[in-house]
């Protein structure tokens, strides 16, 4: 797996037609966006909207950004949801490039 390039398999068309439904829309509810040396860490509040809409994007993006692992986290006690975003050397680039 450490071997898949960091491509989007989406056109730039599908990409701007779908963009609420991926990791664009998704960053845009986030309660804070960190930058990670592989990645990102996406911080949101406990909803279960949220977290519906989180396992949909996971759901969509790992189709066509085969690069990506995936980490949620659930904290206890009806505590925060935790994303974070991972993968090869350049990850975190392209995931800048995507979010603006």
């Amino acid at each position: 797996m450490a071997d898949l390039p960091i491509v989007c398999t989406l056109s730039p068309g599908e990409l701007s037609a779908k963009r609420e439904q991926l990791l664009p829309g998704l960053v845009g509810r986030a309660e804070s966006v960190e930058r990670t040396q592989n990645g990102y860490r996406l911080r949101f509040a406990a909803s279960s909207d949220v977290l519906r809409a989180i396992t949909d994007v996971i759901d969509a993006e790992r189709r066509c950004c085969q690069f990506l692992r995936f980490d949620l986290s659930v904290a206890e006690g009806l505590g925060p949801l935790t994303l974070t975003l991972t993968g090869p050397e350049g990850t975190a680039d392209a995931l800048e490039s995507l979010f603006s």
